[in-house]
């Protein structure tokens, strides 16, 4: 069964286009990840949000790459400097 997360992420204005690419910086470090199904980085149409998605094979494999992103600053919970609100993270697993 595979796992995911669908993350919600609110930066300021002026840091959007910073965000965006640190946020590109930890998707291409989870795609050489053991258990990497898939990762995105997109933002809503008004610019208001940047959602980042991903996969993996199983949730042992996101907690284990969830550390790599620790060490680069990333991290599902809490909220960055560059964040107004704090972000909302949804766990998923398919079926």
């Amino acid at each position: 069964m595979a796992f995911g997360f669908v993350a919600f992420h609110y930066p300021a204005r002026e840091h959007l286009d910073e965000f965006v690419r640190e946020a590109h910086k930890v998707a291409d470090a989870a795609r050489h990840q053991p258990g990497f199904l898939s990762v995105g980085v997109w933002v809503t149409p008004d610019e208001d949000a940047v959602v980042t998605t991903g996969a993996y094979e199983s949730e042992a494999d996101f907690l284990a790459a969830s550390r790599v992103g620790r060490e680069m600053g990333a991290t599902p919970d809490g909220i960055s400097d560059l964040e107004i609100r704090p972000r909302e993270v949804h766990f998923l697993f398919s079926r």
